[in-house]
């Protein structure tokens, strides 16, 4: 049970870090075609970071950290064992 719930973890984070990947080159784009004059979504990217983008950078975070201290505790449990 635990290391199918660890590997639907796993799966959730590397879809929110590509998620995050996508915006920050989102942004990029975005940011080069405002500074060429050419409108390529930076409103939008605006109107997205606080109810989308923001909240992913955080579970990925989270989800990082959750992952880690999981392993280290089976570690420490292995050990004992």
């Amino acid at each position: 049970m635990k290391d199918r719930l660890l590997s639907w973890l796993n799966l959730a984070l590397v879809v929110d870090t590509f998620l995050v990947i996508f915006s920050f080159l989102w942004l990029i784009i975005a940011l080069l075609g405002r500074a060429g004059g050419v409108s390529l979504g930076l409103d939008i990217w605006y109107k997205l970071w606080q109810p989308i983008f923001t909240p992913a950078i955080g579970i990925l975070i989270g989800g990082a950290v959750l992952s880690s201290l999981s392993k280290q505790v089976s570690q420490r449990l292995s050990k004992q064992g």
